[in-house]
Parts: C-alpha cells; sequence; structure tokens
C-alpha cells in the first residue's frame, strides 16, 4: 500500500465515514475561532501545527477542514457543534507521543486521544469539546509480543480484534480473543481503556488487562505493575505489581496517554455449545434475570450473559420502515409479531457452555431445567437452523468477527444512534423498573426502546441503543434531550451509567458526587497540570 493510501485508510476516523482524498499540499490551519481550542488564536494553533508538522511529517497533520471530515463524523446528536475537532496528529511511534505533548504543552493545544475512533453510539473519534486536536494512534498498531505458553499478548493501541485474529489463525495459536459488539474495527487497547465488555468467559476486558504502558503529559513514561521492574519477564503474566494498584486511573480518564498494554487471551476450549432462550413477553425480563443471576455467580454459565430485546434484535438486519410505517413508537402487537415471523422473542437469552461434551452435557441438565421452569424456550444450533440473529451471538460468544450490529445506526432515515449503559444489581426487579423507566421516557419522545441487557457476575449493564435519524435537527434535538432527561431520572433512582457519550460525561460524572470529582480534579492537576489531555473526559476538566 502506497504512503498515501495508506494515510487514507487510516483517517478515516468512524465506523462508515468517507475516506477523503490526500493532498500533497501543506494543508492551512482551520479558519473560525469556533473551530480552535478556548482561549488560542489562529497565530498559536499555526505556530503548533507547524511543529508537529516537523515531529511527524506534513502528511500526518490534519489541520483544514477538509481533511478533518472523518474525525467530526459521529452518531451522536451535536447540532450545536459542540464536538468538533480543530484538528488531528498521526504518531508512529512512542516517542513522537512525547514529543507532540511537549508541543501541546507549550501551547496550551489539548490532546484528545483516540485508537482507532469507533467508540460507536459514544462519540467514535469526537472530543468532549470543540478545539481539541484528535491524538490519532492508528499508526501505532503493532503486536509486540505473544507468548504462545502463557496466551498473553502486549499491543499498541492501532491494533484491532480483526489484527489479532489473524495472527491466532496465521500462527495456529490455541486462544481465543473477546470482542466487543463490532470487533473488527476496533481496538484492544481502546475499548480496553474504556472498560469493554464481551462475550466469551473473558468478557471482561479491563479484568484480564495486564499491565500498561503510559506517557504523562510531561513526556515522562510509566509502565505499570512488574514493567518497571529492570529486565522484568512478568509484566504481562502479574497484574499486581508492588504498592498502589496504578493501571485502574489510566481507564477512562485523561491522566496520560497508553501507548502499550497487555491482556490475557482464552485458551481454546475443547468443545463449545452455544444457546438461546426465547421468552415471549416483555415482562418475562424478570424471570430471565433471576435464573441466570445464581449460574453467573457459581460460574456454572462462566459468559457474560445478552437478553435481547426484540426490537433491538430486529434493527440489526431491519430498518424501521420495514416494519412500521407509521409516527410514534412501534405498536407492541406489531413488534411481537415481527419478532416471531423472525424465530425471535420479545427476550432472547443468549449464552454457552465451554469444555468437554461431558462437563457440558452435565451442565446443560441443570441449566436447561431451571429456564424452562421459568418459563423460557431453550434453544441450540440444531434447532436454531441458521437463524442470522443466533448465528451474530454465536459468533460474538466464540470470539469470532462480526459487523452486524452497525446496522442499528441505520434504523431511522440518515442514521444516528447515541447510547447510554446504566448498571444495577441483577435482580429480575430491577430489569423491571429499568425496562418501564426507559420505555415511559423514550415512547415520550417518539422514539423506540431497543433495549440489551448484560448480565455479569452480580450486576447488569443495561445497553440502550437511542436510535434517531441524524439528517433532522429536529430529532437530533429531541434525542438528545431524551437522553439527558433518561440519565436524570436513572440517576435519581441510582441507576448511574459505567460508560458515556462525550456529549453526556459532565453530566453523569456529576451524579457520581463532588468527593469523586475533587479526587480526580487532584489526579488531573498533579499528573496533567496544564490540562492538555482530553479536557472534560469523563467529566475531568
Amino acid at each position: 500500500m502506497s504512503a498515501i493510501s495508506r494515510r487514507d485508510v487510516l483517517r478515516a476516523g468512524a465506523a462508515g465515514s468517507v475516506l477523503v482524498a490526500a493532498s500533497s499540499a501543506v494543508a492551512s490551519p482551520l479558519d473560525g475561532p469556533r473551530m480552535l481550542p478556548l482561549d488560542m488564536d489562529k497565530g498559536a494553533f499555526a505556530a503548533a501545527v507547524k511543529e508537529l508538522r516537523a515531529i511527524v511529517g506534513d502528511e500526518w497533520v490534519f489541520a483544514d477542514e477538509e481533511s478533518t471530515i472523518s474525525y467530526r463524523k459521529s452518531f451522536i446528536p451535536d447540532v450545536h457543534g459542540q464536538h468538533i475537532p480543530s484538528g488531528a496528529v498521526a504518531p508512529a511511534s512512542v516517542e513522537q507521543v512525547q514529543a507532540i505533548l511537549r508541543v501541546a504543552n507549550k501551547y496550551r493545544l489539548p490532546m484528545w486521544p483516540v485508537s482507532t475512533g469507533k467508540n460507536m453510539g459514544y462519540g467514535c473519534a469526537t472530543p468532549a469539546s470543540t478545539g481539541q486536536m484528535i491524538l490519532d494512534l492508528k499508526r501505532m498498531n503493532r503486536i509486540l509480543d505473544f507468548d504462545a505458553e502463557l496466551g498473553t499478548i502486549l499491543v499498541e493501541p492501532g491494533v484491532t480484534y480483526q489484527d489479532i485474529h489473524d495472527y491466532i489463525e496465521a500462527h495456529d495459536l490455541p486462544f481465543w480473543i473477546d470482542v466487543p459488539t463490532v470487533g473488527p474495527i476496533v481496538s484492544m487497547v481502546g475499548n480496553t481503556l474504556e472498560r469493554g465488555v464481551g462475550y466469551t468467559p473473558y468478557g471482561d476486558h479491563f479484568f484480564m488487562q495486564c499491565g500498561m504502558e503510559v506517557v504523562l503529559a510531561d513526556g515522562t513514561i510509566l509502565k505499570t505493575g512488574m514493567g518497571s521492574v529492570k529486565d522484568s519477564n512478568t509484566w504481562q503474566a502479574f497484574k499486581w505489581g508492588y504498592g498502589p494498584y496504578l493501571d485502574g486511573i489510566f481507564t477512562q480518564s485523561n491522566f496520560g496517554v497508553v501507548t502499550k498494554l497487555g491482556m490475557w487471551l482464552m485458551p481454546r476450549p475443547p468443545v463449545y455449545k452455544p444457546f438461546v432462550v426465547r421468552y415471549p413477553d416483555v415482562g418475562d425480563v424478570a424471570k430471565a434475570t433471576d435464573t441466570i443471576r445464581p449460574f453467573r455467580m457459581n460460574n456454572l454459565i462462566p459468559n457474560g450473559v445478552l437478553m435481547m430485546g426484540a426490537l433491538y434484535q430486529l434493527a440489526m438486519f431491519k430498518r424501521r420502515t420495514d416494519i412500521f410505517a407509521g409516527d410514534g413508537p412501534i405498536p407492541l402487537d406489531v413488534l411481537q409479531a415481527e419478532a416471531k415471523r423472525n424465530g425471535l422473542g420479545m427476550w432472547n437469552t443468549y449464552f454457552a457452555l465451554y469444555g468437554t461434551d461431558e462437563i457440558i452435557a452435565a451442565t446443560e441438565k441443570i441449566v436447561r431445567a431451571a429456564f424452562e421452569a421459568s418459563g423460557g424456550e431453550v434453544l441450540t444450533d440444531a434447532e436454531m437452523n441458521g437463524n442470522p440473529w443466533f448465528e451474530h451471538h454465536k459468533t460474538l460468544m466464540r470470539g469470532g468477527m462480526t459487523l452486524e450490529e452497525i446496522g442499528l445506526v441505520r434504523w431511522r432515515g440518515l442514521g444516528g444512534a447515541i447510547a447510554f449503559a446504566p448498571v444495577a444489581p441483577a435482580k429480575g426487579g430491577e430489569t423491571l423498573g429499568q425496562t418501564a423507566l426507559a420505555t415511559e421516557i423514550m415512547n415520550k419522545y417518539g422514539f423506540d426502546y431497543a433495549p440489551a441487557y448484560a448480565i455479569g457476575g452480580r450486576e447488569l449493564h443495561h445497553i440502550i441503543f437511542l436510535m434517531y435519524d441524524k439528517g433532522s435537527d429536529e430529532e437530533a434535538l429531541r434525542a438528545d434531550a431524551c437522553m439527558k432527561e433518561m440519565i436524570e431520572r436513572f440517576g435519581e433512582k441510582g441507576w448511574c451509567a459505567y460508560r458515556s457519550a462525550v456529549s453526556t460525561m459532565d453530566l453523569i460524572a456529576g451524579q457520581y458526587g463532588e468527593a469523586n470529582r475533587q479526587v480526580n480534579a487532584l489526579l488531573k492537576q498533579a499528573l496533567d497540570p496544564n490540562h492538555i489531555i482530553a479536557p472534560g473526559k469523563q467529566g475531568i476538566a
């Protein structure tokens, strides 16, 4: 691939974005003060851009409107232009990251680090506030180490799950990766730092992370855990190291730029058997939750269980107009009929068993009896017979590659989506309450409620995708208002989000209390006194 075409590919800052033609001409700074960082004039910005070009080369700095189109693309509503970057710079090494941060400190130029910029539903590559420059780490895309005995891997931010999958296949290694929803285009580093989850027994990505390299705002390189020991050979083998455990403060934060990350991979099991349990009614979500919880707590079901609502499932492969042409939320009877036509229940619970034939046969009897007693219909590969929704989840639960859930953003009009992920105890009453409240609020604003629940050991993540037509300013404003009301009313009940779109970070941070915010502010001031790394991320200025 030529340098120019490689550049084009790396510039694609969001899934589905149109690649912008490369230009050999030196780009001029963005026009218009609203594109620049707060309190920064054009002269200072131009000087900073000149120094950045000297570090990475002209072709890897994007500082005009045309070349930053892909970085501005996002699925979340932004009618008032509050999340527009001033430009982007793409380093190829840790040394270049250090040099870029020196320039950022000199000019007080805020940098918004991204790995691949595919954080769908949460803002993709766009920053928390207009004027920040994207620190695009996609060129740092090396698999640095793979220990085939321990099943550990060390990667840079630009390495995608597809890259790791291909490496495992090419070297015939007996391991699986655990992927988020759109794994092929997503960075392992980026998803882990956002504390994302997957669908195998290794689905808690941060729990499986082991060791980081972090460039601090002043250019200092910190290696966490065992990585700071001279000639250490256990950096990816032992998480905790000595003294305070630091890795956690670099997740969902703006305290440093993570340039390397270690991860444990799951040994490939001898046998894998996926299941779906269909429930016919909306209220069945409580029975499903209470059935799943003990099996997750005692690890008889070892992977993160997904309870997928019918509308979320249908939106993967269909557009809204395929199902309902009217205004307002789709009527329940229409949704139930469409779900039945496609071999779906109103709730579809996906889990898998892993091990040997003997272990799976013994466990299946216990699990099947419990689900059937709760009114669920337990089905396997044989009964589902190629059903596309079952095949999708079967792929995810063995760490396979799929992009099918990108279909959600095409649900209405020109497409758009913003995600909300409140957490709660894994109890049936909690799911009933959350389902009722989300339905009420989303229907009030004229949107369809597309739910999914992910059940961990003792907690559940309620994954709500608010799908709207981004081509309509009126609808985008309505979606923004709906999301903010949902966050506020869920928060009043103690159901706060564990993850946030860039447009709602400050709102959610406020729900975690003043003491939490003060401690974060102290850490920020100590590690980044000029506040040049991602100001506003997770509500940390």
